[in-house]
């Protein structure tokens, strides 16, 4: 399964694992980011296209790390104007990894889930507090 989201002005390719250098994102390290504009969506050979996002799809991820690229030399000069400009330039980036693309029967089935597991907690619960009382 992977997708096509679009973050900062960029569309990317992405699945589950992946680690993704978007530029900087407003994120502290070990957070989750959630990126919504997600445009297209293929999960074994099923394509959902958006128009112009595919709604009820999440891509989630985690940061990271921050960091600097490497450094670019902007040079400019005239010719016989003695005129030469020699500037650096070293692009801020947020590393991502993708935890999760979330549709939206995932999503379901998460929710399914996590009552199923509730419900299972209580009755276990349920058991103990009668076997306590069966043993008094």
């Amino acid at each position: 399964m992977y997708a096509i989201i679009e973050s900062c002005g960029k569309q990317y390719k992405v699945a589950e694992g992946d680690v993704v250098f978007f530029e900087k994102l407003d994120a502290e390290e070990g957070k989750k980011v959630t990126f919504d504009k997600v445009i297209l969506v293929s999960d074994e050979g099923k394509v959902q296209v958006g128009a112009p996002y595919v709604k009820g799809i999440k891509v989630e991820g985690k940061v990271l790390s921050h960091g600097k690229g490497k450094k670019i030399i902007v040079f400019k000069m005239k010719a016989k104007k003695n005129y030469r400009r020699k500037q650096g330039h070293r692009q801020p980036y947020t590393k991502v990894e993708i935890t999760s693309i979330k549709t939206a029967t995932t999503a379901k089935k998460e929710t399914a889930a996590k009552s199923e597991a509730k419900t299972e907690t209580k009755a276990k619960a349920a058991t103990k507090t009668t076997t306590k009382k069966a043993e008094a």
